[in-house]
């Protein structure tokens, strides 16, 4: 008897999920994390071949709105291969229904207990993409062969972001919060940190990338002095992205609430806030920008959506002298 109101409940579930998928809006969005990209900007639904108008709206920026210390700076970007790759494989995993069911239930058993990045993690869903290995050296303004000795991620996830820096270095160090996490960095042989040890080893690094985390860090003032003081003299550089319009909180207990150090980024384009995180909020911590460019910040979607994006500003910070 148990095992048929089981499966009748199942069923109910499955038949509700589908019945929900095509009338979902952002307001019903289950997790924080969904919440802030329906929030923040917008949700795809077709692929990159059929939608580039739209993708084109990811890179724009309007130069003469940056401020002028920060336009000589301006790196334009566009949709290459490697972020095509990365949204077409995203497009199928979405049309997987019955792993989507499974990931669906999963999460609902389980988001009480465990946070959204750890049931990811447990369910090996939700990577991010940040930039393409293209990209990433052209901001750098190194060539494919170049080599660093040592590198640190802050907040590493499970490491997609990571592979596409670390090729260049000898030695890759991260931090993670999430123990599900941890084990996939683990799996590619990288040196975990403590979230609260990794400025304290005595070491330094040519790159600390800190990418979508400081509007979700508790003291992100704090956090970029500890990142300037870790970092090379003269030659090591951050690597840092923020999502834009900047909206800051942190997970507390299961309730998401504002950070210690609260930065308020003044401005309402992505060009007026870009300029004030540059002369303001970074130039008072010691960092001046190298390069900055605009790109998509990327989720592998669900069942109800494809993927999902955000609109982040990623800048090469170095330290001033």
């Amino acid at each position: 008897m148990r095992t048929l109101v089981f499966v009748a409940w199942l069923l109910f579930y499955v038949f509700f999920l589908l019945s929900m998928r095509k009338m979902w809006t952002g307001k019903y969005v289950r997790s924080p994390l969904a919440r802030a990209l329906f929030t923040n900007m917008v949700t795809e639904t077709d692929t990159p071949d059929t939608a580039g108008h739209e993708a084109l709206k990811w890179y724009h920026c309007c130069p003469d709105m940056l401020g002028e210390q920060v336009r000589s700076q301006f790196v334009q970007s566009h949709l290459d291969e490697d972020t095509q790759a990365f949204l077409r494989r995203s497009v199928e995993k979405s049309s997987w229904l019955f792993t989507q069911l499974y990931h669906s239930l999963f999460s609902t058993i389980f988001s009480p207990l465990v946070s959204r990045t750890s049931i990811n993690g447990f369910l090996g869903r939700g990577s991010m993409f940040v930039f393409s290995k293209d990209q990433f050296q052209r901001l750098l303004r190194i060539g494919p062969e170049w080599k660093g000795q040592r590198m640190l991620d802050l907040g590493a996830g499970d490491g997609g972001v990571t592979e596409v820096m670390g090729c260049h270095f000898h030695e890759v160090f991260a931090t993670e919060v999430s123990t599900p996490m941890k084990w996939h960095l683990q799996r590619k042989n990288y040196s975990l940190l403590g979230i609260d040890e990794w400025h304290r080893t005595g070491f330094q690094y040519d790159l600390i990338s800190c990418l979508n985390l400081l509007d979700r860090c508790d003291e992100p003032l704090q956090l970029l002095q500890d990142i300037k003081k870790s970092l090379v003299p003269h030659t090591g550089r951050l690597v840092l992205a923020a999502v834009l319009p900047f909206q800051p909180y942190v997970e507390t207990g299961g309730t998401w609430v504002r950070p210690k150090e609260h930065i308020k980024v003044a401005g309402k384009t992505w060009e007026e806030q870009v300029t004030h995180l540059s002369t303001d909020v970074f130039l008072k911590v010691g960092f001046e920008v190298e390069a900055i460019t605009r790109l998509p910040y990327l989720c592998e979607g669900d069942m109800y959506k494809d993927y999902y994006v955000l609109d982040d500003a990623v800048f090469v910070l170095k330290p001033q002298d």
